[in-house]
């Protein structure tokens, strides 16, 4: 069963978190004023970054990991959640590629490919999230419509793939219909089910919560350019 006492501590999952933080470490502290001259340091944006690699080792590291690799679907979509045109696209591919049957039993047989998966999520997240958040003068963030526009395609765009995991008339993944039962009563098809609408229930909720941020920003920019 679970060893809740067992965290991951391979060395590519804690050596690639430790060297992501020291290289935040580095690039926002002694060469930020090589990279940025007069800029302060980046309270808020380090207390952010740090607590993405936090969560992103709560995701992959924690028991958790042993709960959605070997007993319940929906545990793995929990995980997600703990780990958004082109960018939208290969957002939405990469996850709904991975949760083809065959291909995501394979990532709970081999080690090696079930790392690489989730190393492929994060990616992806990064990747849905720039278009909205960038930072960057040379690759701004569109306007705040098109953002919303983009969030909203997104979210239509992953519907089929938690729809197939709840619709379907089948276990999709063997792994989980004969594992042992954490939950008496909870079948392998109530865990399918519950997995399909958290992957689509979360998604939404923080697409909304996207959308609000994106509306906030947007009128508040509006008013100040009508008061200018």
């Amino acid at each position: 069963m679970i060893d809740w006492r067992h965290w991951h501590n391979e060395p590519y999952l804690t050596g690639g978190l430790i060297l992501a933080g020291w290289l935040f470490a580095i690039l926002a502290g002694p060469l930020r004023t090589r990279l940025s001259p007069g800029s302060p340091y980046p309270r808020g944006k380090a207390a952010l970054f740090y607590s993405a690699l936090l969560i992103f080792y709560l995701a992959v590291g924690s028991p958790l990991d042993q709960v959605s690799e070997r007993f319940l679907l929906s545990a793995h979509m929990v995980q997600l959640l703990l780990n958004p045109l082109t960018c939208a696209l290969v957002s939405t591919g990469v996850i709904s590629f991975w949760h083809a049957p065959f291909l995501y039993e394979w990532t709970l047989q081999d080690k090696l490919v079930h790392v690489g998966e989730h190393l492929l999520f994060l990616a992806a997240s990064l990747l849905y999230w720039w278009p909205l958040a960038s930072p960057s003068r040379d690759y701004p963030a569109p306007s705040y419509a098109v953002r919303m526009i983009y969030i909203f395609g997104t979210e239509i765009a992953m519907i089929p793939v938690s729809a197939y995991i709840v619709f379907s008339g089948d276990i999709l993944y063997p792994t989980y219909e004969y594992a042992p039962r954490l939950i008496a009563g909870f079948s392998p098809g109530d865990d399918q089910l519950t997995a399909g609408i958290i992957m689509k229930i979360s998604g939404m909720m923080v697409s909304l919560a996207a959308l609000g941020v994106c509306f906030f920003k947007w009128s508040r920019a509006s008013n100040q350019a009508a008061g200018a």
